[in-house]
């Protein structure tokens, strides 16, 4: 694979893969991930148990979100280009301690009684943006702590473990808040990126960076290794439209669930379904290794509108948890393949700025689909604006597959 005009020739990226060496970062990578997970997991949860129940309002729980996800959302392509300009685990050591101090100053300002807004707003954005620059670089070290033929393996594990951290993150928070305060719960989090940070440390790998071009050209060149493969373009152009449609859903999801589906207890299981999805997902991704992962990949997400439809037939609490395990799983397939095939087809000194892109569209899609959800619901109603994402995501979870490139991409580097 020739790299994009302008960008510099690929890097060298070696670790130590020899027996139990290559195993042991793979195990300490998954235990700092992981670890990392369960602490982003942990902080909405925690931080809206601790604002409404201490008199807080909803417009400023709405503030503190808001600023973690714009700080994250700013971020995100500087976080990509400073993941290919410096030791991955570096780097990622470095995001865990800022998010440690963040989420510990968080602490100590919930064990005072004054608890200023624009402090609170500020230490969210700190956490929120130090994430931009741990995933990116997580992205480049998974790719060469593990040999090439264990890369759907190491990628489904690491599938499950992402799935059991948004099941444990949330409950753990909500709880220790709960029964311990808000202080003590924030302490705990902030423990958790420490612990991260620790086990990152210890992992051994050596990659060689590319030369420094300028910071706005390193960025450009994540853009133009996309533009120069037909799979990854569209699928980042369909992940874009996809994630707009899937913000709208997950609001209105959450009307239908309390006001018809039986409340608060209806949400918490279809949470569990959901988990339980990106559990079966994954592990179906762990046993099957297909030679045309992108192409069986699009076919699984083609699984999500019934997640969507299932609100609107057959519209009742059993149908919707069937609905919801059966596009999860697919969805949770789908992620293992693409990473796959990132690790696979780009290469790694462009890896970390490409995965940031491909972020960049989630972020901007998914606020864009949530302002629209409610406008949309006045307009038409709840049914058809739920009809009509799920034919949305349907078009865009499927119509990458009619590209050749992604029909024909198969298992191993270009």
């Amino acid at each position: 694979m020739q790299p994009p005009p302008g960008t510099a020739e690929p890097d060298t990226a070696t670790a130590c893969f020899a027996g139990d060496s290559s195993r042991r970062n793979f195990r300490l990578l998954a235990s700092g991930q992981g670890l990392s997970w369960v602490g982003d997991a942990f902080q909405p949860i925690a931080l809206s148990v601790a604002v409404l129940t201490d008199g807080g309002t909803a417009s400023e729980l709405g503030l503190l979100l808001a600023a973690g996800v714009v700080a994250r959302l700013l971020c995100t392509l500087a976080g990509g280009v400073w993941a290919d300009r410096l030791p991955p685990p570096r780097l990622m050591i470095a995001a865990d301690l800022v998010r440690a101090a963040a989420v510990g100053a968080t602490a100590l300002v919930f064990l005072g009684h004054d608890r200023p807004l624009l402090l609170l707003c500020g230490l969210m954005a700190i956490t929120g943006g130090a994430g931009a620059f741990f995933y990116p670089a997580m992205t480049s070290l998974k790719a060469v702590v593990v040999p090439i033929e264990r890369r759907p393996a190491s990628n489904a594990t690491l599938s499950m473990l992402q799935t059991a951290a948004a099941i444990v993150g949330p409950a753990t928070g909500g709880l220790l808040v709960a029964t311990v305060g808000p202080a003590a719960g924030f302490g705990v989090n902030a423990l958790t990126y420490v612990l991260s940070a620790v086990t990152v440390s210890l992992i051994r790998s050596r990659v060689e960076r590319a030369a420094r071009t300028g910071f706005l050209t390193e960025m450009r060149g994540g853009w133009s290794a996309i533009r120069s493969h037909d799979w990854l373009l569209w699928g980042v152009v369909a992940a874009g439209v996809y994630h707009v449609a899937n913000g709208i859903v997950l609001v209105l999801v959450q009307v239908v669930a309390i006001r018809e589906l039986g409340g608060p207890s209806a949400v918490g299981f279809i949470s569990t379904a959901m988990g339980v999805g990106g559990l079966i997902g994954s592990g179906i991704a762990l046993r099957l290794r297909p030679r045309r992962p992108l192409a069986v990949g699009f076919v699984a997400l083609g699984l999500m509108p019934l997640w969507v439809i299932s609100y609107v037939w057959p519209g009742v609490l059993t149908g919707v948890l069937l609905g919801t395990v059966l596009g999860y799983a697919g969805l949770m397939f789908f992620s293992v393949c693409w990473d796959t095939a990132l690790q696979d087809h780009v290469p790694h000194h462009l890896l970390a700025r490409v995965s940031s892109w491909d972020v960049l569209t989630s972020f901007v899609g998914m606020p864009l689909g949530n302002a629209l959800a409610g406008p949309l619901a006045d307009w038409f109603g709840l049914n058809p604006v739920l009809v009509g994402c799920a034919v949305v995501i349907l078009v865009a979870g499927v119509a990458p597959l009619a590209v050749r490139g992604t029909r024909r991409l198969g298992r191993g580097p270009s």
